[in-house]
């Protein structure tokens, strides 16, 4: 683990951190928050998933999470969407495929399956990482994120109960096989088996999962891509209809951006950390 720069915040450190990926084939960067209460002893983990075009450093300057997670206790990780690097044919020029947009799978087809996995790196690599290198009771492992990355946290802990005790999300892709982003994105990574996108979709997998936490979504009502790419409201039916509960709440007039992130941030790390410390 290489050290790319460390900052004084809160009492505690922000690090930024590069390492060699078995799961992507490539170097990683990620971003971790070690709040003060960590020098007395290991401390719960909060996993955010960032969204399309993003890196660790999109939710590390504008959310202003870590003087929560300084005041909670938690050890605040923000890895990287994709990986970085690795050039394959046009990787680069759409914003909703490829660099920048893993969209947390373990892609299938070629050649993204020689670096595209992403889902196996959030879920076994990165908590493997983080306790090696932090004092981190990785036992204790909470996730969240925006947008793809909502779609990304709700997946992980929905497929992984035992692992994660706490799931929320800021505007997720609650449905992505059937909508436009997610179908070009399993399309490509996963190929044209719709029975293998299922795997990657919340509101599929809802019914079948072992999650017994409480899911907290907010989602601004001015958000552009509200009904067409994010459509909550397959979640909520899903989880109503597998008695899953679910927290939905709707916020009058914002939007997609971290304007909306940063003003509700609070309440997600205070929802972890509840859930956390039980």
């Amino acid at each position: 683990m290489e050290t790319v720069s460390e900052s004084r915040m809160f009492g505690g450190t922000q690090g930024v951190y590069r390492h060699p990926s078995k799961s992507t084939g490539c170097d990683m960067e990620l971003a971790v928050y070690t709040p003060p209460g960590a020098s007395a002893g290991r401390v719960p983990v909060l996993v955010y998933l960032s969204g399309l075009t993003c890196t660790w450093e999109n939710v590390t300057v504008k959310a202003g999470a870590q003087r929560i997670a300084a005041r909670e206790g938690l050890l605040f990780v923000a890895p990287d969407t994709s990986p970085r690097g690795t050039d394959f044919p046009g990787e680069h020029e759409d914003y909703d495929f490829g660099s920048g947009a893993g969209f947390y799978v373990d892609a299938t087809e070629e050649p993204w399956r020689r670096a595209y996995r992403m889902y196996s790196y959030i879920t076994e690599e990165l908590p493997a990482l983080v306790a090696e290198h932090f004092p981190a009771d990785i036992g204790r492992q909470g996730i969240f994120g925006h947008s793809m990355g909502g779609h990304g946290a709700l997946v992980a802990a929905l497929r992984n109960p035992e692992r994660y005790r706490s799931v929320s999300a800021f505007a997720p892709i609650t449905a992505p096989s059937r909508c436009p982003w997610g179908e070009k994105a399993f399309t490509g990574y996963l190929g044209s088996d719709r029975e293998a996108w299922r795997r990657y979709d919340a509101t599929e997998l809802v019914a079948e999962s072992g999650f017994r936490g409480s899911v907290l979504v907010d989602q601004g009502t001015a958000d552009p891509y509200l009904e067409e790419q994010l459509q909550p409201q397959r979640l909520r039916e899903a989880c109503e209809s597998a008695g899953v509960d679910l927290e939905l709440r709707l916020q009058d007039g914002y939007d997609h951006s971290y304007y909306f992130i940063a003003t509700f941030m609070e309440d997600h790390v205070v929802h972890h950390a509840r859930a956390l410390r039980g």
